[in-house]
């Protein structure tokens, strides 16, 4: 086992073992109100508490993770990004396993929102054990642990009170109850018998009922007293909190208390995340705004190696963006260069090496390769798919290279970029020969015919720089300024002036297509 680690999610295992003692199992956990779409803001928690179980797991523990789906929660707010908002509106109130799905593909309005999330977890690496608080709540399991938090109303009300600006009213109880008839939670609890029994009045439709907590499916402990019920339950070692969640008298604060005090259970080890941003928009991702970034948006821009990988080499208390700009290019060269380190093709310090070989063991999807998976580079991909106008296939097979599973995902995340969020600069139609020429003087004609010459004679011989000096003395002889010579073959080659490097431009298109768009100003 390791004694000594840099990464924090290993810094954050061995601090668990430390603490909670060496046990035959560890429980770490994470959890999400599917009440809309599961933003990317969201999956932090979860890469987070995976990437903890991943080093928890490399210092040979048995780890179970546990992910939550906090689905008998009130539906409050309809997310704009939401289609039917008049059904949806008529189900306000209700717990969000009840509202219907408004796409009409699943069971509920939650089982939606959980579905798409789920589907995905896989292509990045997790797979946690899903628990459903709906069902658990609707079984019953947790009659017992309500009944305490019940009997021990008082000293959570003293908890709460300590870090609010006005204390809860007097009639205020640890529960929420949905009505069994109109479903809602406008419900107020009128008594209870000290055992299992709790009656109500609902204000919406004028029930009045008296339900066992051993039986009845409708009542659920409020948030604060539900997170650190869960935690004794499932007797969790593990579980990180938002930014929001870790403030001084948050709601980790306040669950540390009541898990002591109501259920004599020490509260897990924790952390706090930060804040994810989307790179040009301003604010904090919020599901109910509808103006979300989800993981399928991200994972069409980005590998699933790239996305673990940004995360792993970010410490969960730094705040950082999501960058769908021009920033997606470095990222990618960030990422390869930590692909090479790792494999030893590029040198650095022994403390970098060590570092960014944590970071790559950490962020790949399943095993790490044998050997060091053949590299091209998203801005070649990106230059070689508008060539080829997007053809994956035709692409790849211009590589001459046997592209296996991370390039073909890699050419598809670079042509959807290429199409979606590539500034207008970086974008380009490679002419055909049979398009209108551009109009160019005589003088213009003599040196592109040069060059002309040049690539006929001398193209398979040419790298990137050799090219370039040769592009640029043939400027100099016909006394013309190099930039000019640009913008006349960026024009000629793609009705722009200006677009890549021009000289591994010309390589990368090569001279089965170059020459045929060269040949007509030839003269």
């Amino acid at each position: 086992m390791k004694t000594e680690a840099t990464h924090w999610a290993d810094i954050t295992a061995l601090k668990i073992i430390r603490e909670k003692g060496d046990k035959p199992l560890y429980v770490c956990a994470a959890g999400i109100t599917p009440s809309g779409t599961v933003h990317i803001g969201n999956f932090r928690e979860l890469i987070s508490v995976d990437l903890v179980v991943r080093a928890l797991r490399d210092m040979g523990k048995k780890v179970r993770f546990f992910f939550s789906w906090d689905d008998y929660d009130v539906f409050r707010k309809i997310p704009a990004n939401m289609p039917q908002k008049a059904m949806l509106e008529k189900h306000l109130r209700k717990p969000i396993t009840v509202v219907p799905d408004p796409y009409g593909s699943h069971e509920s309005y939650a089982r939606h929102n959980e579905y798409e999330i789920e589907k995905l977890l896989p292509q990045v690496g997790i797979e946690p054990e899903y628990i459903y608080q709906a069902q658990r709540y609707a079984k019953a399991c947790y009659a017992e642990l309500m009944r305490q938090a019940l009997a021990q109303r008082d000293a959570i009300k003293a908890i709460l009170n300590e870090h609010r600006a006005s204390e809860l009213s007097a009639d205020w109880w640890p529960i929420s109850i949905f009505c069994t008839s109109c479903q809602k939670d406008t419900t107020k609890i009128l008594n209870w018998n000290r055992e299992y029994e709790v009656s109500y009045s609902c204000s919406s439709c004028g029930n009045n009922e008296t339900l066992d907590l051993k039986k009845a499916q409708t009542v659920k402990l409020f948030w604060r007293i539900d997170f650190p019920m869960r935690w004794s339950y499932e007797k969790v070692d593990f579980e990180p909190g938002g930014k929001e969640h870790h403030s001084a008298g948050g709601s980790f604060d306040t669950a540390s208390s009541i898990v002591k005090q109501v259920y004599d259970y020490e509260p897990p080890i924790s952390f706090k995340y930060d804040f994810l941003r989307i790179k040009g928009k301003g604010g904090k991702i919020s599901s109910s705004s509808g103006d979300v970034i989800g993981l399928d948006d991200v994972l069409a821009i980005y590998q699933p190696e790239i996305i673990r990988y940004m995360f792993a080499g970010t410490r969960p208390n730094t705040e950082f963006a999501i960058s769908f700009d021009l920033d997606v290019l470095k990222i990618y060269e960030d990422y390869d260069r930590c692909e090479r380190i790792y494999f030893g093709s590029e040198d650095v310090s022994e403390k970098r090496k060590q570092k960014e070989k944590r970071i790559y063991e950490l962020s790949q999807v399943k095993k790490v390769p044998a050997a060091l998976p053949v590299q091209i580079t998203f801005r070649h991909l990106c230059n070689l798919l508008q060539i080829y106008e997007g053809q994956i296939d035709a692409t790849l097979k211009a590589l001459k290279i046997e592209a296996d599973e991370r390039l073909q995902t890699r050419a598809r995340c670079a042509w959807n970029w290429i199409t979606t969020y590539a500034p207008s600069e970086f974008r380009f139609h490679l002419r055909k020969a049979d398009d209108a020429l551009v109009s160019i003087t005589a003088h213009e004609r003599g040196v592109v015919t040069a060059l002309y010459r040049e690539l006929d004679n001398n193209f398979s011989s040419h790298n990137e720089r050799s090219l370039a000096e040769a592009i640029y003395a043939l400027a100099h002889e016909h006394g013309m300024e190099h930039k000019e010579l640009f913008k006349i073959l960026y024009r000629i080659l793609i009705n722009k002036e200006m677009g890549p490097r021009l000289a591994g431009f010309i390589l990368t298109i090569g001279k089965d297509k170059i020459m045929p768009l060269l040949k007509p100003y030839v003269s």
